[in-house]
Formats: structure tokens, sequence, C-alpha cells
């Protein structure tokens, strides 16, 4: 812990100084092998970057490259990784009370808590993530409360929630299941001691929201219940629910309700997925499946490693996550996560895929990053080897054209 305390400083002081430089520098990363995910991989390929933006994509023989240009080389280069759901940034590094910010106890459903207005991105874990190529993740308020509050997409830049965010509010987080529900005989009043109970409020406050919009619709004098504005926005399918829920009569459960109030909803976890299929493909949901290495105890006591490839070959949409981790460090890395993935079955393309341009469109940012294409964002991530091998280095990384180092190789003693 203090070597990774010592680490974590470092890269924070570094990330800070490389991202004073700004954007504005040109660069060349030439590969063996380029992952555009727009296309076929490129063979001897070559991204140049100019103003924060790709300028060109191609093969290094036809592309021509301004006098002077700094170049990187490398085996393999992918666009910046996207982590599909995380804490990061509201679970700080630390574990200790003053840094945890990812659930408030005081109330069992909450949608108004905005995780932009917890997220520090000052936390090491947010530079640490992005030493492995993860350049955006979907973070927010975690599991364990039947409404927790709101998810948000940002940069891992490291510099501020104002200057690194994507989408604000991203998504609704909610719980069905054990771990949104309070022991037996303790509920307390202040979580639902029941699947019934969870299932009765969640309905509860959609309703409510459902009622309170249609009395403010055309009345600009309404008072502004941020509760109801919250669920509102997933009402009119602007916001998608996030429902983290692992057993299969859980995930029917989501599914009903999604089907009952006319909801987007993407499933969180589902440990159990495998076991409906049919019933997630037609509702056309997305999955993210639980993290490979997630412990398989509890609700995820029938998981399997397995589950990412199964529902690629159902033909369910999935993007890849490193979740909610209660123990420290706080934060999985959602590369070895799909590594894992990989060795169980999950082929690599659709794993790639699943950490960038899939889990962009899930996410509404797929205009931006995901894909190495001309105009978009200069997020990219460089590899000496196959990035899905766990003894691969992660060589640099770069966001909106700010160029950061990658992890210290393992020879170095890390």
């Amino acid at each position: 812990m203090i070597r990774f305390a010592i680490h974590a400083a470092f890269g924070v002081a570094i990330g800070s100084a490389l991202a004073a430089q700004g954007g504005g520098k040109s660069f060349a990363v030439r590969a063996d092998i380029v992952h555009t995910m727009a296309g076929r991989a490129i063979e001897d390929g070559i991204v140049i970057v100019r103003d924060g933006k790709i300028t060109a994509v191609g093969k290094a023989a036809t592309i021509r490259l301004p006098a002077g240009i700094e170049q990187k080389r490398a085996k393999v280069l992918v666009p910046g990784l996207i982590d599909a759901h995380a804490t990061v940034g509201l679970t700080g590094h630390l574990n200790i009370p003053h840094d945890q910010d990812q659930l408030d106890s005081t109330g069992p459903v909450q949608p108004e808590l905005r995780a932009i207005d917890a997220y520090n991105a000052h936390d090491p874990l947010v530079n640490w993530l992005r030493s492995f190529g993860i350049t955006t993740v979907h973070t927010g308020h975690a599991p364990r409360a039947l409404v927790a509050g709101q998810t948000m997409v940002v940069k891992t830049h490291g510099r501020s929630v104002e200057k690194d965010v994507l989408r604000p509010f991203a998504m609704i987080a909610c719980t069905l299941g054990d771990a949104g529900r309070a022991g037996r005989g303790d509920t307390g009043g202040k979580k639902p001691g029941t699947r019934a109970k969870s299932a009765a409020m969640l309905r509860e406050a959609l309703l409510a929201a459902r009622a309170y919009a249609k009395k403010c619709d055309g009345d600009d004098a309404a008072p502004v219940e941020l509760r109801h504005e919250a669920f509102a926005a997933a009402l009119r399918r602007e916001v998608p629910l996030l429902v983290t829920a692992h057993r299969a009569h859980d995930l029917m459960t989501t599914l009903r309700i999604a089907k009952e109030f006319e909801l987007d909803v993407v499933l969180d976890g589902a440990a159990e997925a495998y076991l409906l299929l049919d019933e997630i493909k037609a509702s056309k949901c997305t999955v993210l499946p639980h993290p490979a290495m997630a412990r398989t105890r509890g609700e995820l006591g029938n998981a399997t490693m397995e589950l990412p490839k199964l529902l690629v070959d159902a033909g369910i949409p999935i993007a890849l996550q490193s979740g909610f981790e209660s123990y420290v460090p706080k934060s999985r890395v959602v590369l070895f996560e799909a590594g894992v993935a990989v060795s169980k079955g999950l082929a690599d393309e659709r794993a790639l895929a699943a950490l960038t341009i899939g889990a962009a469109r899930l996410l509404g940012v797929a205009d931006r990053i995901g894909s190495l294409e001309v105009g978009k964002d200069a997020d990219l991530a460089w590899f000496d080897g196959d990035p899905f091998e766990y003894t691969t280095n992660c060589l640099g990384v770069m966001i909106d054209g700010v160029e950061y180092p990658g992890e210290r190789p393992l020879h170095t003693g890390r």
C-alpha cells in the first residue's frame, strides 16, 4: 500500500504537469497493429493528432508526416479505453470515511444526488486507471441502495470535474436484490425489507414523478422537486436506469418495471442473465456483465466468468466494467477484467469493442470517443503487445491530445 501511495502521488504530479501543456501539440503514433474500431485493423498503421483531435488515420506508407512532428512507436494502438461502470472519484483510494462518497445511507431513494457534486478528479485512483489506457469512465453512486443517485461520464485527465466531464447526468443507479435491502427484521424504515417492497417503492417513486411531470407541464412557476425531476428525465427516456441485479427473478422484475413505465434500463452485474437470454434479448437492454474476478458469493453464487461470451453469442449488446469494489484499492482495472473474459471465450475483437465503441454508444458519447476516426477526440492508448495479456505494458496514453505516461513495466519493481 505504501508503494502504491507513492506511485499514485508520483502519477498525480506528472499528470498535472503534462495536462498543463494543453492539447495543442502535434503527435504521430505508429504501431504494428492499429485497431481503429471503425473498420478492419490496420497493419503498420499511424494516427496523427493535432489540437486535441485526430487528423489522419491509415497505413504509414500512405500518410505523409508533417516536418518535425514527434513520433511514438508501439506494437498495438487502440482507442482510449472506456470503463462502462465504476465508482472511481467517489470511492477514494484511502478507504476511510472522508473519501467515501459513493453511497448515502440516510435514505433508500435519492435519485437527486449528483455524481458531479461528489467526484474528486484528483484522487490518485483516477490517474492509476489512466495509466492502463483507460481514458473515460462512467462513474457515480454505487449499488447497495434502492436508488443511490446519479452517474456521469468523465475523462481521466484528473484536472477538475468541470473540465473533464462529458455527460454530467448519464444514468440513475438503482439496486434490486439483496444489496439494496435491509437485513431481515432490521429495516429501520430506511431500506426496503423484501424484494416486493423494493419493487413497490420504486414504482411509487416513478408514479410520483409521472404525476409531477404532468402537473408541471407548461407551468413555469411550478416549484421544482429535485427527486421528481431526476425520475422525470428517465420517464422521458433522456437517461436510463442503471439497475444492479443478479438473481434471475430480480432481473425479471427489472424488465417488468421497464416495460410498465416504458423506461430504458441497463442491466448491471446480471450474474444469472444466462438463464434469461431470450427475455433480455427481446427487451433490447444492454448488459454490463459483472467483473470477471468478482467474488462469487451471495447473489453472485451462480456467477460465471463466461457471462460476456454467453451474452455476445446470444446477440445481446454488452459493455465491460470494473464495477464497485468494496475493498481496497476501491477500484478494479477494467482492462484486466476484459483479459479474463477473453481467456474464458470472449473473442478479442468483441472484448475490445466492449471497451471502446460499444461502451461509447451505450453512454451516448460515440460522436466524440470510442474509435480512431478523423475529427474525433485524440484519446489513444498504446501497448508493447496484446493489451489482454497480463505481461503487456501500456506504454502511453493520450486524452484530447495531451500525453500521459503509461504504467510502469513490471521489471522495474513496481
